[in-house]
């Protein structure tokens, strides 16, 4: 423990010295729809690419995705009312310039996604069918195969980069940590790669920019809807190296994730990763679905002008209070009324998530209740993608580029992919250096912790750092996470994954018991209401003695 109780936190992981090198002009780590659409666009600026992804190509976040992509697609739709939607849900915390290229580029940027081969759901007269979410005063969000938009954006990025002989894929492959020169610049990762090399599989790829695509960080609680490759390690990675990370204790909850396996919160202590919630898509409350209590009363009218489609935040703090007043473990999503038929044909996945379950939508009420979703933080960026290091960019759920301030618009996610990989190719391409030489290539030190720890880390987090949050309850799970930091243990994927779950954490905690108000997804107790003189961002870093270090800034 240090000052304020933060835990000293390793400067890098501890792992054997690389037995194998290559080298690329950008490695970009992670293979969703930022990084695919990264890897794309830097091919057609002529520059050779690798992408390392941590286990297989298509086990991220991107192919769970079923409601779509906002974008303004229809002619009596528009820009600044997309804009105007996404402020709103950003709580005062967006950066409106940042807004303005996502809602202008986003069109041009879905279109080209289909050009590379994504198709999305039609009418019968050829025209895109448009859907609403949360949030939107529009339908505005394309989706594919119903409730199935990202697997089929997964599925044509996944093709078009297959076809490209100058992009290296590397699967089942871990990013450790940042390489960098005398400069500081970023010039590379070392990574673990199963089967690559050297017996142990570690190996460095030496590249002239280097691009973070990775992912989010919901398996540091209990309760998600991310798959289980969501550890962090992005952040985690820019954290260790000296870069800056803003805005992590806006952790949004998905209001309406199925209920299945205990209730949200608990963790069974033999799981090493927490359980994944099957999401029942906000995209089903746009085609008409209530939210219900116990006593079948729709406890979101009068609540919000939107009702069942208020932004995320909104609708999981109400669900929390019914649960909470109630003492049940779930509220009540039904679509009974919207008939099987229509149901089965607009959301195959989620009825048959549901029938799964023993849960026929078309007959039954559906349990659901919040889970953790998406990290509207994230590593600092410019409206280039360029972070605090040079040569060092992010895009995706990994970063925060300013569009999402205290909450992320239902289906903005993708969209802030695809504009941003756009705009960090086109940096890349036009400031790109000569091969620099990394000074960070041996395994002096390092940290690696217990995976057995990690149930607990999470039950902790879930308890603490939830929905509900409060400063006794951030106090004490910190303290569980400065204990669980000093538990080294033998180098490996499950240790390393530990210390980046343990590190954003830490990072979490910190900036919420700083923030001391309550603002979009960032719900405090002691502190219920949002003040001006928190209108800014918390940015935070690793400091030389391996100690978080806040800087405070104001809009």
């Amino acid at each position: 423990m240090t000052r304020s109780g933060l835990p000293r936190l390793g400067q890098r992981l501890r792992a054997p010295d690389p037995g194998w090198f290559e080298s690329t002009d950008v490695v970009v780590v992670g293979s969703g729809i930022a990084g695919l659409a990264v890897a794309l666009h830097l091919r057609e600026a002529g520059l050779h690419v690798t992408v390392v992804t941590k286990v297989n190509t298509d086990d991220g976040s991107t192919r769970w995705a079923q409601g779509g992509i906002a974008a303004v697609l229809d002619p009596t739709d528009s820009v600044e009312r997309h804009a105007h939607d996404t402020m709103v849900a950003g709580a005062g915390l967006c950066d409106p310039v940042a807004v303005d290229l996502l809602v202008r580029e986003g069109p041009g940027r879905v279109r080209e996604l289909m050009r590379w081969g994504a198709g999305f759901d039609r009418a019968a007269d050829g025209g895109l069918l448009l859907t609403r979410e949360g949030g939107h005063h529009a339908n505005r969000v394309v989706h594919a195969g119903g409730d199935a938009t990202g697997a089929e954006i997964q599925r044509a990025l996944h093709t078009a980069v297959c076809r490209d002989p100058w992009i290296r894929l590397f699967e089942h492959s871990l990013a450790i940590d940042l390489l960098q020169d005398a400069e500081g610049r970023a010039c590379g990762v070392t990574l673990h790669v199963l089967g690559e090399g050297t017996p142990d599989g570690v190996g460095a790829v030496l590249a002239r920019a280097v691009v973070l695509a990775s992912g989010g960080m919901g398996q540091v609680y209990a309760a998600t809807t991310n798959p289980v490759v969501s550890t962090g390690d992005g952040v985690a990675l820019a954290l260790r190296a000296g870069a800056a990370v803003t805005d992590v204790e806006f952790v949004q909850f998905h209001p309406t994730a199925l209920l299945v396996d205990g209730p949200p919160g608990t963790a069974r202590p033999s799981l090493a990763c927490a359980t994944q919630q099957p999401l029942v898509s906000e995209a089903l409350r746009g085609e008409g679905g209530y939210l219900r209590d116990d006593d079948g009363r729709r406890f979101m009218v009068g609540l919000h002008e939107l009702a069942e489609l208020a932004p995320r935040d909104v609708v999981a703090k109400a669900s929390h209070r019914v649960m909470r007043a109630a003492g049940t473990r779930n509220v009540w999503l039904d679509a009974r009324h919207l008939g099987a038929t229509f149901l089965a044909g607009r959301f195959p996945t989620i009825v048959a998530s549901c029938l799964a379950a023993g849960i026929d939508p078309a007959k039954d009420l559906i349990p659901v209740a919040p889970a953790a979703h998406y990290a509207s933080g994230g590593v600092r960026t410019d409206r280039r993608g360029r972070t605090t290091i040079p040569g060092l960019y992010a895009c995706g759920e990994v970063a925060c580029t300013g569009v999402h301030g205290a909450n992320r618009l239902a289906s903005n996610s993708l969209l802030e992919g695809l504009v941003f990989a756009r705009r960090i190719a086109d940096d890349v391409a036009g400031t790109l250096p000569g091969q620099c030489d990394p000074i960070n290539l041996g395994a002096t030190g390092g940290w690696a912790l217990d995976p057995t720890l990690r149930p607990r880390l999470q039950q902790a987090m879930s308890q603490g750092a939830g929905v509900l949050r409060g400063g006794d309850s951030l106090g004490e799970t910190l303290a569980t996470v400065a204990a669980l930091a000093g538990r080294e243990a033998p180098a490996d994927t499950a240790s390393w994954e530990t210390a980046n779950l343990v590190t954003v954490a830490a990072a979490l905690l910190a900036a919420a018991l700083r923030r001391e108000e309550t603002r979009g997804s960032h719900w405090r107790e002691d502190f219920p209401d949002a003040r001006d003189d928190w209108r800014g961002h918390l940015m935070i870093r690793i400091d030389r003695a391996g100690t978080l270090a806040e800087t405070w800034e104001p809009l």
